[in-house]
């Protein structure tokens, strides 16, 4: 899905924005061929336990894990909760509009929001409440503790009952002009709500959203608005008290939980969100270079180039493995002690669109086209 920008300026500053959109801002004819595959590249031992498919995945993190299940969400406002083992759908509801954001869930209610910003609430397959949102919102909500955390694009953030849907609180904060229509940051550590607000990790008290701490995970430059976005892009990657991030096309860093500051952060573009393990932070750059960083430091640790022009995908750890699909929807996987590539497999040619999501050491891909893979390294 091409990057878009969002203003929250008047009629001008729309304009700008949906020209800029309109004509592929991040992307042009004129780009770099992508890398040819590497030959002698085979599944090797990794294998596909299981396939299904919905309706198309425009929307990064459209799905999630909890307990022995996958809940997915196709273009088409179809949520369904597939069992991990086979992906036999343990129940299906539709929400009866297609979706702007992926699905959140926490095993039981599942979340999501239409294009006509309305957030919708299942418990159990069956449509519970639904609410009109006052913003677009493309960030999947997250459900916890029976509540549900709304991030809007102009970076408002709102928690429900999950129950009835009674607004509990909001929280608006002052800033900048343009911000970015992908998948931002929301997450959970311990009692805190984490929110990306611009290229700043937010701490917020999720009983009253007050903001608790701050720190920032890239600096903004350039010399206008477009240029200045760094708007912080989903997936969080939580390992510890570390919470990581990317900020767009300028930083990659990682923030304590305990203590809300930034540990590190590192220079570095890039669209796509990040993934990681104990040990290493993964992710791609603007020419498609994987890079692992430690992640107490930052220091690199290795950086495999194979890929470079590829479109990559989010990546994903899977034990001594990390996978990362690309635009022809090919799922690579490297070995995390060296980013060498030990493994590819097809899927069915159309993109990789968000982070592989594990699930006892089953990662979940999905493609453009609606193809879920449920994929096992061995």
């Amino acid at each position: 899905m091409p990057n878009k920008i969002f203003s929250i300026k008047l009629a001008a500053a729309l304009t700008l924005a949906s020209l800029l959109s309109a004509c592929s801002l991040f992307g042009s004819s004129n780009a770099p061929k992508p890398t040819p595959l590497e030959a002698d590249v085979s599944a090797g031992k990794a294998r596909v336990l299981w396939n299904a498919r919905v309706d198309g995945l425009q929307t990064p993190l459209s799905f999630v894990a909890r307990g022995e299940q996958f809940i997915v969400a196709g273009n088409d406002g179809v949520v369904q909760a597939l069992r991990a083992a086979d992906g036999q759908s343990l129940w299906r509801a539709e929400v009866g509009g297609k979706l702007s954001a992926g699905v959140g869930s926490d095993g039981r209610f599942a979340a999501v929001v239409t294009r006509s910003n309305e957030l919708v609430v299942i418990d159990a397959g069956q449509v519970l409440w639904r609410k009109t949102m006052p913003t677009p919102v493309n960030t999947a909500p997250l459900v916890a503790g029976e509540r549900v955390f709304v991030l809007t694009v102009d970076r408002q953030v709102q928690a429900f009952d999950a129950l009835d849907g009674r607004k509990l609180w909001e929280m608006r904060r002052p800033g900048d002009a343009l911000t970015l229509a992908q998948a931002g940051v929301i997450g959970v550590y311990k009692d805190t709500l984490i929110v990306g607000q611009g290229p700043r990790m937010a701490g917020v008290d999720p009983l009253r959203g007050t903001v608790r701490w701050e720190a920032s995970v890239a600096n903004p430059r350039g010399t206008n608005e477009v240029e200045r976005l760094a708007d912080l892009i989903g997936p969080l990657v939580r390992q510890g008290e570390m919470l990581c991030a990317r900020g767009f096309q300028s930083a990659v860093g990682c923030v304590s939980g305990e203590r809300g500051n930034t540990i590190w952060s590192r220079n570095v573009g890039g669209t796509r969100g990040i993934g990681g393990d104990a040990q290493y932070i993964y992710g791609a750059d603007g020419s498609d270079r994987l890079t692992a960083w430690k992640i107490g430091n930052g220091d690199t640790f290795w950086t495999a180039e194979q890929f470079q022009n590829r479109k990559l995908s989010s990546p994903a750890a899977v034990g001594e493995f990390v996978l990362v699909g690309d635009f022809e929807g090919y799922v690579h996987l490297v070995a995390r002690d060296s980013g060498k590539t030990v493994a590819r497999l097809a899927t069915d040619g159309s993109a990789i669109v968000a982070a592989p999501l594990v699930l006892n050491g089953v990662a979940l891909v999905a493609t453009r086209n609606g193809g879920l893979y449920a994929i096992k390294p061995e």
